[in-house]
């Protein structure tokens, strides 16, 4: 089957043609019939099912959190089309950097639940990954899994592999030197990488419009030479098909995809603080809210009789006791020292570390 983008054409293109992709309007109704991703009714169900399991893991990491059972975590409710459907398009043999916003994507590419949680709360154990597992822990560093992921994507060029190394950031991430280093090297190398850029109005509380006078985010594509293109990221179908089409572009050894999806996260930046009605307002809100990708993508479900409140209040039960299993392992995790966060901090430990790690560990078997 022909791509139904012309990425090639995207090198090229006026900024001012720059428009997001959608395949389903607000109401969940399909726009353009020739224009729908390869995917069947039982696929559809799938990728929804998984955006409901990230909402559902969404709200009880928020109340986990306020418990002081986890630590850091960044809130993904509103993002559930950007994210699950761009990893539901991927392979899981293709690489995955993700950021601190992205551990739903992490855990659906094979990581233990877990393991996110215990990583949430700072114990080394949530940074061993099973050795089978292509990614990552979540970059804290604003940007720099953009030059990563040109890296292991070069890599995958190198050793002549049918794979993408894919990666996200926040439109704040944009303004960042790892940006377009990252973006830029892949360009030139032709390496087959997928850099996404979740465009959720906000970097903390500073608005898109502060971060660069660029009308598109996905037109910094164009000095690197490389395709960008901007998706409606409340629209998981659209997108699926932008992420799948542009995985089938690069693996074929055409070189990186940018893409753009708007979106907006509708609670905290994280739950560290930060207030978003300091900076948003309520109408602002409301207009996002009405795009909610869960409900877009459930009104088509359900006009086509393929999901019922039974389904949805039955799966919603089963995610909560997985939830509650992985926090049980997670409660379950060996208290860490302080002479083992020492010996973690190189690889072979110096001398003048060496009894300061032997006094922290005799105070700890005492």
């Amino acid at each position: 089957m022909a791509q139904k983008i012309d990425f090639e054409a995207l090198k090229t293109i006026s900024p001012s043609e720059i428009k997001p992709l959608q395949v389903l309007d607000e109401n969940g109704k399909v726009i353009d019939p020739n224009f729908f991703p390869d995917l069947s009714d039982e696929q559809i169900v799938e990728l929804f099912k998984q955006m409901l399991w990230s909402r559902v893991l969404d709200e009880r990491s928020t109340k986990l959190n306020r418990q002081g059972r986890l630590g850091f975590f960044a809130p993904t409710a509103g993002e559930e089309a950007s994210q699950i459907a761009s990893e539901f398009a991927m392979e899981k043999t293709d690489f995955l950097l993700p950021a601190y916003r992205d551990v739903p994507q992490l855990v659906l590419h094979g990581l233990p639940l877990e393991k996110a949680f215990l990583w949430s709360r700072g114990h080394v154990l949530g940074n061993e990954y099973p050795e089978d597992l292509a990614a990552l822990p979540p970059q804290i560093i604003i940007g720099a899994q953009y030059v990563q992921a040109a890296g292991v994507a070069l890599g995958f060029k190198k050793k002549g592999a049918k794979n993408v190394a894919y990666t996200y950031t926040g439109d704040g991430g944009t303004s960042q030197g790892d940006f377009y280093e990252g973006i830029n090297f892949a360009g030139a190398y032709k390496a087959p990488a997928i850099f996404v850029v979740q465009n959720n109005g906000y970097a903390i509380s500073v608005p898109r419009a502060v971060q660069t006078a660029a009308p598109t985010l996905a037109q910094k594509g164009l000095a690197a030479g490389i395709p960008g293109l901007q998706v409606d990221g409340m629209d998981a179908l659209a997108v699926y098909l932008v992420m799948s089409e542009a995985r089938k572009y690069s693996v074929a050894g055409n070189g990186p995809v940018l893409i753009e999806t708007l979106t907006y996260r509708f609670g905290p930046h994280t739950l560290s603080g930060d207030d978003p009605h300091r900076y948003r307002t309520a109408d602002e809100e409301a207009k996002w809210e009405k795009k909610d990708p869960l409900v877009r993508l459930r009104t088509y479900l359900d006009e086509k009789g393929l999901w019922s409140e039974e389904q949805e209040e039955a799966y919603i039960e089963e995610v909560n006791e997985q939830i509650n299993e992985a926090m049980k392992k997670t409660e379950q995790a060996p208290k860490q020292k302080v002479s083992e966060y020492l010996q973690n901090v190189f690889v072979e430990t110096p001398p003048t570390l060496e009894e300061q790690i032997a006094k922290f560990a005799a105070k700890e078997e005492a």
